[in-house]
């Protein structure tokens, strides 16, 4: 047993094996992989092998994309046969609402160089005889995929991870973690067999380890309170079944290949061919999660009782489409648990709070991740970052203070019944809310609000009608232009012509302040920092010089500084603020860092009738000039009184419009919102959300993280060059330099459909070339088309070029405009009053 290494890998399933493999090809030639029982004993024996590429995560078919690849090179490398059978993968659809759903998710797999075909019920009754065709609309066909032994997989991995100087290690269960300042030391215990069961014995070793990953399926949830840490990864149940032989497949093989593995999303199941018959994989309703608080000693390469009674409808949708299958028994039956997140992703990155410590948990697709996961991983800790944007499925992105584990739960059990159920780019889940809500919550609800989940929160999406149904929201969406998009529409005009309000509360805020507070952030953010009592918009970058996350820096004083950040990176922006201020120290002068979202909720009034409604509200000697330029020019920031609430307003407009944000102490939230409703009235003034918000900030070109901005690109790529001040020195400004510019994002005014917009995935063509990606898409009232935001090659990113961008499976024509086509002068923004 080696007992100093550079990198402890801990978890012998699919994706720890795919870790060490990739650590040691990276060049890390000094690790260990601890498994606690045999290699696969997790969820990996039982397992199905599936290789599905289908996923509207950029990140993720990314991450499917090289799995699919790098098994098939396997057995080269290693002699050992990893058991892929490439039959391909075929995903039918009962309804036009499923069509556009594939074609949505085209779009990702275009951009991301995936190979599809379409099939009408025609040609899939020709290929494949045995399937009932007569209800579908059609379907997508992936040739490239297909189905995988697990365990020979994993063991083909092992044995190149040997080949590779891996040391792997069975029957040795990590018992405690600790953080030495420089390595963490990992307290290892053996573990016999003894009765059926695996106990620990009393030899016990403390291995030195510099980086640690873990990968314990199953056991996340062990793993997480061994580290002090919450985590949302917590089995579900999934069952499947294994048929005799059909003796019309039987008769069928004699002469044909294998039929791709076969996808009814709308009777919500997988079939795939096993030995002359059929493996049926459901996701059903009512699946319970499992092991809240922890697996059982006594649970090894264990089974739950199989419940047909709750797959029955998937069972019988089953014949229907292979009535073949009516006739053949039942030869064998499983029903383990499989890791789950709240979106079905999993959690591959950094850990909260705790340094080179690596969280690779969460696998509910685990045998279609691993490869994948192990390569981008391995990059993100030998080379600092990952060539694609990880940051969708960091650790982090759910929050973590306020999760329990009944949430996680809950919303793990809702991820499992939604693996086949319609996809809407701005689909809602409804378990477990509302959890956290602002003190305007219930009024905003009587206006006809309906919302959206932003890192836990309620944030209204739009106003629908006063007396809607729950159930409208769900009625609304679409692939198109769903029921909502008049609402969103009536929001966005309110505000470029009159006056509306946005509940921003959401927004993650953190206070940095002392002596030391400049020189740090000076250091952490590549623009200048604001002036006393001004703001200013900067980005941290990561060690390899992209953008890390994006702030507006509110200076308050010489030494105190309010930072804005994005609502649904909360957690992610604290954790990087807090270990960079280690990193930086204090021998400038002590400084604070305190996430303070919880204490301030944010109201954003904007349009050309702000400042008249302001006036009303607010108490100062001289009210009719408080709001005028010369008292409160544009990007600055001053504390008013709006009655008998004081606010910290900031003026700027994520809109594009003339307007303020209101910061105020939040449990004054209800009061003030009743306050500007109130003075609203005559004003017109209308409540907006999210949805319409984002439009608008399309038509002035503004960035968002997450779309725009991303680990994948600098500040530069951006086109942001007057927010990056190149004559300080600041984090990952030498990287951000010898990158250079490798695509440019640019904004598009597209002559799309007259009943879709673009969801911000869509690949862009110049000719018959692919040239780039959406990152954002939505209308434009201002100019009563489609608008998008997305990166082209540079030489393309320039007004006037004309380009094609696919929506809904076609390709239409568009036109990249300069930034800000609306208002390009910021005179609306600037008005004075």
């Amino acid at each position: 047993m080696k007992t100093d290494v550079k990198a402890l890998v801990v978890g012998g399933g699919a994706v720890g094996t795919s870790i060490a493999y990739h650590l040691a090809r990276a060049g890390w030639s000094d690790v260990v992989l601890l498994e606690r029982d045999e290699l696969t004993s997790g969820s990996t024996w039982h397992a199905a092998g599936l290789l599905p590429y289908f996923n509207m995560s950029y990140a993720t078919t990314h991450i499917h994309d090289y799995s699919i690849k790098y098994y098939k090179t396997l057995e080269e490398e290693t002699g050992l046969d990893a058991g892929f059978f490439v039959v391909g993968n075929l995903r039918m659809a009962q309804s036009d609402a499923r069509m556009d759903e594939y074609r949505l998710y085209a779009t990702t797999a275009e951009t991301c160089g995936v190979p599809f075909e379409w099939l009408s019920p025609a040609q899939i009754k020709e290929r494949w005889p045995l399937l009932e065709t007569g209800d579908l609309k059609g379907a997508i066909y992936h040739p490239t995929d297909g189905y995988i032994n697990p365990a020979d997989v994993t063991m083909a991995m092992a044995k190149g991870a040997r080949q590779r100087g891996v040391t792997i290690e069975r029957k040795w269960q990590v018992d405690g973690y600790h953080w030495a300042g420089d390595h963490w030391q990992v307290t290892v215990t053996k573990m016999t067999e003894r009765g059926g069961n695996l106990v620990p014995t009393d030899e016990t070793v403390t291995i030195r380890a510099e980086h640690v990953v873990t990968a314990t399926g199953n056991h996340a949830q062990r793993t997480a309170k061994m580290l002090g840490l919450k985590s949302p990864a917590i089995p579900v149940e999934h069952q499947y079944i294994v048929t005799e032989p059909d003796p019309a497949l039987v008769e069928w093989r004699k002469s044909n290949p294998q039929h791709p593995v076969l996808r009814d999303a709308d009777a919500k199941w997988y079939v795939r061919e096993e030995r002359g018959g059929w493996i049926l994989g459901p996701y059903e309703l009512n699946a319970p999660a499992c092991f809240e608080y922890g697996v059982p000693d006594s649970f090894r390469a264990d089974l739950f009782p199989l419940d047909l009674e709750r797959i029955e409808e998937e069972y019988m949708s089953m014949i229907h489409r292979i009535p073949s299958s009516e006739t053949v028994g039942l030869k064998d039956d499983y029903n383990g648990p499989i890791c789950y997140t709240p979106d079905g992703n999993p959690l591959i990155g950094p850990a909260p709070g705790l340094r080179n410590m690596w969280l690779a948990e969460g696998f509910s697709f685990g045998i279609t991740a691993a490869g994948g996961a192990g390569y981008y991983l391995a990059q993100m800790m030998v080379e600092g970052e990952a060539e694609i944007d990880m940051a969708s499925l960091d650790p982090k992105r759910f929050g973590e203070d306020w999760m329990t584990t009944e949430y996680a739960a809950r919303k793990n059990e809702e991820a499992y019944e939604h693996v086949y159920i319609l996809h809407h780019p701005d689909e809602e889940r409804p378990a477990c809310r509302p959890l956290r809500t602002t003190p305007c919550y219930d009024r905003q609800k009587a206006l006809g609000a309906q919302f959206g989940c932003v890192n836990g929160w309620e944030r209204p999406n739009y106003y629908g009608p006063v007396d809607a149904p729950d159930s409208f929201d769900h009625d609304a969406r679409s692939f198109r232009r769903g029921g909502w998009w008049q609402y969103a529409v009536d929001e966005a005009k309110a505000i470029r012509e009159g006056v509306g309000i946005i509940d921003a509360s959401a927004f993650a805020k953190h206070a940095v302040k002392g002596p030391g507070a400049t020189a740090f952030l000076d250091w952490f953010t590549c623009n200048k920092l604001p002036k006393v009592g001004r703001i200013g918009l900067t980005y941290a970058l990561s060690a390899k010089g992209t953008t890390r996350t994006e702030y507006t820096i509110v200076r308050l004083a010489e030494n105190d500084y309010y930072l804005v950040s994005a609502g649904g990176w909360q957690a992610y922006d604290r954790d990087y603020l807090e270990k960079a201020a280690e990193d930086f120290g204090f021998d400038q002068g002590y400084f604070s860092v305190h996430d303070v979202t919880t204490q301030w909720g944010v109201f954003a009034l904007a349009g050309p009738k702000s400042r008249e409604l302001l006036t009303e509200l607010v108490r100062d000697a001289d009210p009719a000039t408080v709001l005028s330029n010369k008292r409160f020019p544009w990007l600055s920031v001053r504390d008013i009184e709006l009655y008998m609430c004081p606010v910290r307003a900031v003026r700027v407009a994520y809109t594009g419009e003339l307007g303020w944000e209101l910061h105020h102490p939040i449990e004054m939230s209800a009061y003030l919102w009743d306050k500007l409703m109130e003075a609203g009235a005559k004003h017109g003034l209308k409540p907006v959300g999210a949805r319409a918000q984002n439009w608008l900030r399309q038509e002035k070109s503004y960035r968002a993280f997450g779309h725009e901005l991303g680990r994948d690109g600098t500040p530069l790529e951006a086109d942001l060059p007057r927010f990056v001040d190149l004559s300080k020195d600041f984090h990952g400004k030498a990287e951000l330099e010898a990158t250079g510019i490798r695509s440019k994002c640019c904004t598009v005014l597209i002559d799309g459909p007259d009943d879709a917009d673009p969801w911000g995935r869509e690949a862009l063509y110049h000719g018959d070339t692919r040239v780039g990606r959406l990152t954002s898409g939505g209308y434009s009232v201002a100019f009563g088309k489609s608008i998008g935001m997305g990166y082209v090659t540079p030489e393309l990113a320039v007004p006037g070029t004309r380009l094609k961008v696919r929506i809904m499976g076609d390709l239409w024509d568009a036109e990249v405009v300069k930034d800000s086509p609306y208002d390009a002068e910021n005179a609306r923004i600037r008005v004075d009053g």
